[in-house]
């Protein structure tokens, strides 16, 4: 097999990516169980679960996540875990269990947040109160990052023996959800599922061009690290408006703020601006 080839055999089975294959596969079974014996808790659980634009603005907020663990059939669930499989596996061994934990559901939650919002605005026939289930909202999204990190790796065109570059791969799998997209204008419950993949498209790029790479940990830690910064540089220099006014108000003259604080509100060095102070005097470190 060329170098680089990905084939349907040897992907491995990662932390992530088997704890997301049991957690459907128990899901999907539990409700074929319960379809089978109770049919009518069977569909409470996919009303509960499955996503509807119209129940998430009135707070069902879980159904952002749920959805994904929720498919309509056998093959539905087959190739969506299939595609974890072959293209998460990689993806989960090139960034950690954590950062792919958090790229795979800030997908799934993007695409139902597009699916969503497409809902409202009547576009492509659908409306909010369309159902849609299964994970390919992360999956696509795991689709682009494959591509856009693996472009030149060869996929297997299972079940033809035909190879392409992974990249070329996925624009076909992303032109034909649009296509599908567009061409299901009058057929609302397949037009969201097609502008779900294309959601999980859209969050995935999202996250691969402006999220850190340490993942969302990090940026809220960088961000909250910077808002405390800001709050101290304020504290600072409102504390140097306060010296300046009681030195003004003991007929200090020769005050100037530059000589006690710089830019940002820092005290300066005392032995910058001690006038008793001569070269080759000893002086000791400055703290600030």
């Amino acid at each position: 097999m060329p170098r680089g080839t990905m084939s349907l055999s040897f992907p491995p089975f990662t932390r992530a990516v088997k704890q997301l294959l049991i957690a459907n596969g128990v899901i999907f079974l539990v409700l074929a169980l319960l379809d089978a014996f109770a049919p009518t808790l069977a569909a409470i659980a996919q009303v509960l679960f499955q996503l509807r634009a119209l129940n998430v603005v009135h707070g069902w907020l879980w159904q952002l996540v749920t959805y994904a663990f929720l498919h309509a059939g056998l093959m539905h669930i087959l190739f969506n875990m299939l595609a974890l499989w072959m293209f998460g596996a990689q993806l989960e061994t090139d960034w950690g269990y954590s950062l792919f934990m958090q790229f795979y559901f800030f997908c799934v939650i993007g695409a139902a947040l597009v699916t969503v919002a497409v809902s409202f605005t009547g576009l492509l026939g659908v409306t909010p109160y369309t159902a849609t289930v299964g994970a390919s909202g992360g999956i696509y999204g795991l689709l682009l990052a494959f591509g856009m990190l693996h472009g030149e790796s060869q996929v297997m065109l299972f079940p033809l023996p035909f190879l392409i570059k992974a990249k070329y791969f996925v624009m076909g799998i992303i032109a034909l959800a649009l296509y599908g997209a567009l061409s299901s204008a009058h057929g609302g419950g397949q037009s969201i599922a097609y502008m779900a993949h294309l959601g999980g498209v859209l969050f995935g790029y999202i996250w691969l061009k402006f999220i850190p790479r340490r993942g969302l940990g990090y940026a809220a830690s960088e961000q909250a690290f910077g808002i405390r910064n800001s709050y101290y540089r304020w504290k600072r220099k409102r504390a140097a408006r306060k010296f300046e006014v009681y030195m003004r108000k003991h007929d200090r003259n020769d005050y100037r703020h530059e000589d006690y604080f710089d830019e940002f509100g820092n005290l300066r060095d005392p032995s910058t601006r001690d006038p008793r102070k001569k070269n080759g005097d000893s002086r000791p470190p400055w703290v600030n």
